[in-house]
């Protein structure tokens, strides 16, 4: 009874307009508390948590194709990829960044979702919304980053490389053996990738 109720508010949810997917703010789970009505169970909110995610990361994926077309055959080749939708807000001297992703096997089409948190210092003011896009090209990086997470620490900017392997990287950044990462912001491909104090790590609320 439990799954048929959640099914049916996942259905009904679904019949209505959508969010799209480039206005999901970095939280879906609290996307789906705020749209959906009130005594839903929350196996429902998960389920549809875990849609906006995957239409998030069709999302991601497509745009990144349109402006680096190489990149497409990047990912299509690699042993998996990850994508993370970002929301940041900067006041003054701190500010933070917090999002909600998903990891993909592509061997065994195994799907892992995933958090991320980064805490930053200096001065300014503003927001910030960005696609972050990991081609894991080893198995080993891959399964690295599920099961243990990622720390990027306090290292400075990375800035995305001109030409990568055979151009197919073109416009990413390597950040560790086997692992190139992409930035997509609303004004397209980020030449420098701001992830200084960022942690990746599992998601328990959507596992």
């Amino acid at each position: 009874m439990k799954s048929h109720l959640a099914l049916a508010a996942v259905t009904v949810f679904l019949a209505s307009t959508p969010l799209a997917a480039a206005e999901f703010s970095w939280d879906p789970l609290q996307d789906v508390e705020n749209a959906l009505p009130a005594g839903v169970p929350n196996e429902g909110k998960i389920i549809q948590a875990r849609h906006q995610i995957r239409e998030m990361v069709q999302d991601a994926l497509a745009t990144l194709a349109e402006i680096a077309p190489d990149a497409r055959r990047a990912i299509d080749g690699a042993a998996g990829y990850a994508v993370f939708s970002t929301f940041g807000v900067k006041l003054f001297f701190a500010g933070g960044t917090t999002g909600k992703g998903m990891v993909v096997n592509q061997r065994t089409q195994r799907q892992t979702f995933m958090q991320m948190v980064q805490v930053q210092g200096g001065l300014g003011f503003g927001v910030n919304k960005n696609r972050l896009i990991f081609v894991f090209t080893t198995e080993d990086a891959l399964r690295n980053f599920v099961n243990q997470g990622w720390d990027f620490g306090g290292q400075a900017n990375l800035t995305a490389m001109a030409g990568g392997q055979g151009s197919m990287f073109s416009g990413a950044a390597s950040v560790a053996p086997g692992v190139f990462l992409y930035q997509l912001s609303e004004t397209g491909l980020s030449a420098s990738l701001t992830v200084s104090g960022t942690k990746f790590f599992k998601d328990a609320s959507l596992n």
